[in-house]
């Protein structure tokens, strides 16, 4: 009886808004997206870019049951973030969702520069196939690219719910909104993190632990923190080297290679060598073994 009556008790205190709540606007009565909806819609994604790999059904049946999950959720999304009722905006949310299905074979070239870029860059690879099914950049970029297609036209939170997922999947953080190009290739990938203001060229390579970061950010009146360009420019055939970090609006120029465990906050010139210092190498050891 003691228990039901703290039961009661709590359930009533998770019950009401608390004013922190209501200034976040954390509870406005609307559906939520399904992140087991958007599992699913990843799912058709990858059967409709790589039918061979990961068969569903027909093409055409899979494009439809894309469209049906997209637009419930951008429904779902817009009205939460909007603040509107979901009949009102239904239909903004099915021409989007037409937009999306129309740029998939666009999607689909994209990736595929980015599976010949790893197969290029990695003399381990014994065919494009074990790529497309072994490796987390495939994983990442088909998540990265079909989020900032959506971003692009305008979806609110799905695409961050997207990249997240793709994060937990493959350890690699890339920001929906980041720009990269064609070929682009992460060997291994673990802890590589790519910042929402980030332009990436083509051709370019990151190894694991590469970080491309703000080096500081401002805020505006109010206290929030303006979103403004502040992480790096990688213009094309840039290599970067595992556990480098590259932070603030610098330009990594063309064709640069940049070595492992630097901490690089200047722009650096088309065709640079950018190496650390070198070691010192002591010959002789005192007070036992070891440094």
């Amino acid at each position: 009886m003691e228990r039901n009556k703290v039961i009661h008790s709590i359930s009533e205190q998770l019950t009401g808004i608390t004013q922190q709540e209501a200034r976040m606007q954390l509870r406005t009565g609307s559906t939520l997206p399904s992140t087991e909806e958007l599992g699913r819609f990843m799912e058709l994604i990858k059967a409709v870019l790589f039918p061979a790999f990961y068969p569903h059904g027909s093409i055409k049946d899979s494009l439809e049951d894309i469209h049906t999950i997209l637009s419930r959720q951008i429904t779902r999304a817009m009205a939460f973030t909007m603040k509107k009722d979901e009949i009102d905006i239904s239909q903004t949310a099915i021409d989007t969702a037409d937009k999306f299905v129309a740029s998939l074979p666009e999607i689909r070239e994209n990736l595929l520069t980015d599976i010949e870029a790893v197969a290029h860059n990695d003399p381990a690879v014994t065919d494009f196939a074990e790529v497309v099914f072994s490796y987390p950049v495939v994983k990442v970029m088909t998540y990265y690219r079909t989020a900032h297609k959506l971003l692009e036209l305008g979806v609110p939170m799905l695409p961050r719910i997207l990249a997240e997922t793709a994060h937990s999947l493959t350890g690699i953080d890339i920001h929906p909104a980041a720009r990269i190009g064609k070929w682009f290739s992460i060997d291994h990938g673990t802890g590589v993190v790519i910042g929402a203001t980030a332009i990436i060229g083509d051709h370019v390579m990151l190894y694991q632990g590469v970080t491309l970061g703000a080096r500081n950010f401002r805020y505006d009146k109010d206290g929030k923190p303006i979103d403004e360009p502040r992480h790096p420019i990688l213009e094309d055939n840039v290599t970067v080297y595992s556990n480098t970090s590259i932070l603030g609006r610098v330009t990594i120029g063309h064709d640069t290679v940049v070595g492992g465990n630097i901490w690089l906050t200047h722009s650096v010139q088309p065709h640079s060598r950018i190496l650390q210092g070198k070691t010192i190498e002591e010959k002789t050891f005192s007070d036992g073994e070891g440094i």
